[in-house]
């Protein structure tokens, strides 16, 4: 049993100072930067400049923002699916240099820094990623560069801060296809990445794309996770079972160093870009990589503080539950993917590679039906004068409800709720509910919808006083070749044609290895579990408030609806004349998206002309869509495991139309801060309802509240640019699954 002992949070500031060799080289002068407590989750895993992209041209599929006339603005074409102007980039780090630089400790930056390949006439090429992704690292040290000088005149590179980046999909060439290690995009990187690796993680980067660094030496280190050797639209390997895959020598090498850092007393932080998404019927990581995966957080729970992902585009968090181990993980034996049971796959909810917005709409109503059946605590059948619905009670040590302390006093009810209390905490894991783990996605900023940031503040109780001091690693030696026996290709970026067919050919012998194992007997392959933590450990960062734990984020967005200043400043303008519904440009029928990878966005009504005579954009700025810390919705006294599960309960109850049931009703006072929210949107969505004949906000005569939690969920995954209609019509009025027991719990 892995729950339920009594354990303190550890002291603030617990850990060891004692340096590592070739930890990150430090600069260290009489002028370090106090510590913060706030770090920037940039998704520039998804920034994709475009360097071709052109103002007022179409969004369109064929054109892509690159040619014809259109809606298309000076900043992007935001909810099509358009790649990011160059002016959006350049945009986006004047505003971080003018507001952030100096307010944050360290930058998780989680990939995809190039366009995708979605024009035909104007494919990609290897220079072109390389390209896009130096640009990004020189805006990087444009804002964050201390510009130190060697002695012979030449930039140092040294940072102020450090910097941790992470491979996308679309970093490479051709998209998805990483094939194992080493070879000549991790060769490439080390180059334009050199002055983020830490000097003593080079070789291992060079192998696999995989490093770690001290953020705060001695007390804190982000892992950055390969996770396009985990996620099944990567063709060119096979899942992490396998020993001589890149997967399980990614999952070897994740525990080896999670088990030095535990040794040396330091928290960890996750960083990926593709997540560990999976429901009951579909997954974005192959199988055997997330069982892995799961496990370690499993395992290493006492030092994680979270893990943090992009690439999906949509603002959202997920629940791995450990409960959906299977036992031959637990053990340390698997089964590879390609000779796994049936029972074992899962339909990827990827599409080449990426998620569309019908695909998005399907996985949030999955999560809500899942979540909807998480335990609940204990609840009350009395009622008060102000509800008339049943109270479930606080379980937290803290007694926030009068009610639960009036009935603790009754003799019976006291020894029924605390058989009840046991009973709901041995569901989910102890009172800090370790059967789970979270994953944050943050949201993109290309403007699929509106482009994002996102800053999060962590505990630094004990560590006020810390300095942070410039960040300097040498330069890179000559990085390993690739073995001589590969094809010339490996080593010439300008040959994309015969590198493409080179890659084609290698994913031709994996996909045959891979039907050559499904004709054979099943075969597994054993691997080292994890160590768990001590049965003195107290919880982790992610579990119990302490140091380094995760407090809250901000949420910022820039509304390019009104800075392109093209169009109505109000970014869910609909066309009320237009009989067919539609979402960003899709389709949308009987609650269903149409299933389109590309979408033209909002004013796809404009194509063929140009909105003004030329552009008057007004002063980009991003804007705080909402603060966790102040939400009066979804009310996060921090951002724990408990917090999370208790939040999808709630969003998962609100689906299923029970209000009543999982939160208090918001008083007139006591209405969202969402900056999403507008007062004229459930008046707009009464005036489509009835225009379409349609009764939207009821379901199963239940009343969705626009400002409760499953709508204020669904509105911020798609970053406020859905309005109430859209969501009833895309969300509410179809996928609800059968009537939802109330411990009934299922995947994930």
């Amino acid at each position: 049993m892995l729950y339920g002992a009594c354990r303190a949070a550890p002291r603030p500031g617990a850990g060891t100072d004692t340096p590592i060799p070739g930890a990150q080289s430090l600069i260290r002068t009489s002028s370090g930067r106090p510590l913060q407590g706030r770090f920037l989750h940039i998704t520039a895993a998804d920034f994709h400049p475009d360097p071709f992209y052109k103002p007022y041209s179409s969004t369109e599929a064929d054109a892509a923002c690159h040619r014809k006339r259109g809606p298309a603005g000076v900043y992007g074409g935001e909810t099509s699916a358009c790649d990011s102007p160059i002016s959006l980039v350049n945009e986006t780090f004047k505003w971080i240099d003018e507001n952030l630089r100096d307010s944050i400790d360290f930058i998780i930056w989680t990939g995809d820094s190039a366009r995708h390949d979605n024009d035909e006439k104007l494919p990609r090429t290897q220079t072109q990623v390389v390209e896009q992704n130096e640009l990004l690292v020189t805006k990087f040290i444009e804002v964050f560069g201390t510009g130190s000088k060697a002695d012979n005149g030449d930039a140092t590179g040294e940072l102020s801060i450090p910097i941790v980046p992470t491979f996308g999909n679309n970093d490479i060439l051709p998209h998805n296809i990483f094939l194992a290690g080493p070879n000549k995009w991790t060769s490439k990187y080390l180059s334009i990445w050199k002055n983020f690796i830490p000097e003593a993680q080079r070789h291992q980067f060079q192998q696999g794309g995989w490093f770690y660094v001290e953020v705060i030496p001695g007390k804190l280190a982000v892992v950055s996770i390969n996770t396009l050797y985990l996620f099944d639209s990567n063709s060119g390997v096979d899942g992490c079972a396998n020993k001589h895959e890149a997967g399980y020598e990614h999952m070897e090498w994740l525990r080896i160093q999670l088990q030095g850092l535990r040794d040396r007393g330091l928290k960890v932080i996750l960083m990926g870009h593709v997540p560990p998404a999976r429901t009951d019927s579909k997954a974005s990581w192959d199988e055997t990589c997330w069982q892995k995966y799961v496990l370690v957080q499993r395992q290493f729970r006492d030092i994680l503080v979270g893990s943090l992902f992009g690439h999906m585009n949509i603002d959202h968090f997920m629940i791995q539950d450990f409960k959906d181990l299977n036992k031959d993980t637990k053990k340390g034996q698997m089964a590879s993917g390609a000779s796994s049971q049936d029972s074992e796959m899962r339909e990827s909810m990827l599409e080449d590679g990426e998620i569309t917005v019908a695909s998005a709409a399907d996985y949030l109503l999955d999560l809500g039906n899942a979540w909807a059946k998480l335990p609940s605590p204990p609840k009350s059948t009395f009622k008060s004068k102000t509800s008339s619905s049943t109270t479930y009670l606080d379980t937290d040590e803290d007694k926030s409800s009068i009610w639960e302390w009036a009935l603790n006093q009754i003799p019976l009810f006291k020894k029924n709720y605390k058989g009840d209390r046991k009973k709901y905490l041995d569901k989910i894991g102890g009172k800090y509910g370790e059967r789970f783990s979270i994953a944050h996605v943050s949201p993109s900023v290309v403007p699929n919808y509106f482009p994002t940031l996102r800053v999060f503040e962590y505990d630094i109780t004990g560590l006020e006083d810390t300095k942070l001091f410039p960040v300097r690693n040498a330069p890179p030696e000559e990085a390993d070749p690739p073995s001589p026996q590969l094809p010339g290709s490996y080593f010439d970026f300008f040959d994309d044609e015969g590198w493409i067919q080179d890659v084609k050919a290698m994913v031709q012998m994996k996909r045959k290895e891979k039907e050559k194992k499904v004709r054979k007997n099943p075969k597994k392959y054993k691997f080292k579990v994890p160590e768990p933590p001590s049965k003195s450990a107290p919880p982790g960062p992610a579990y119990s408030p302490q140091v380094f734990t995760l407090k809250g984020y901000v949420q910022y967005f820039a509304n390019l609806t009104h800075i392109n200043n093209d169009f109505v400043a109000h970014p869910e303008s609909l066309d009320l004349g237009d009989e067919k519904s539609s979402i960003f440009g899709l389709d949308l029928e009987d609650g269903v998206v149409e299933s389109k990878k590309w979408k033209e966005g909002k004013h796809k009504n404009h194509q063929g002309k140009k909105p003004k005579d030329k552009p008057h954009p007004k002063k980009f700025k991003f804007e705080v869509a909402y603060n966790t810390t102040h939400d009066k919705v979804f009310k996060m006294k921090d951002l724990t495991v408990r917090s999370y599960v208790d939040l999808a309960r709630k969003i998962g109850r609100d689906k299923k139309g029970e209000p009543g049931k999982i939160y208090q009703d918001a008083s007139d006072d006591d209405m969202s801060e969402d900056f999403f929210f507008d007062d004229d949107d459930e008046e707009k969505g009464k005036k489509h309802g009835k225009k379409h004949g349609k009764k939207h906000g009821k379901k199963h005569g239940k009343k969705h509240k626009h400002d409760g939690p499953w709508y204020t969920f669904v509105r911020r995954a798609f970053v406020g640019t859905m309005d109430p209609h859209e969501i009833e019509e895309a969300f509410s009025l179809h996928g609800v699954k059968e009537e939802i027991g109330q411990e009934e719990v299922m995947e994930l």
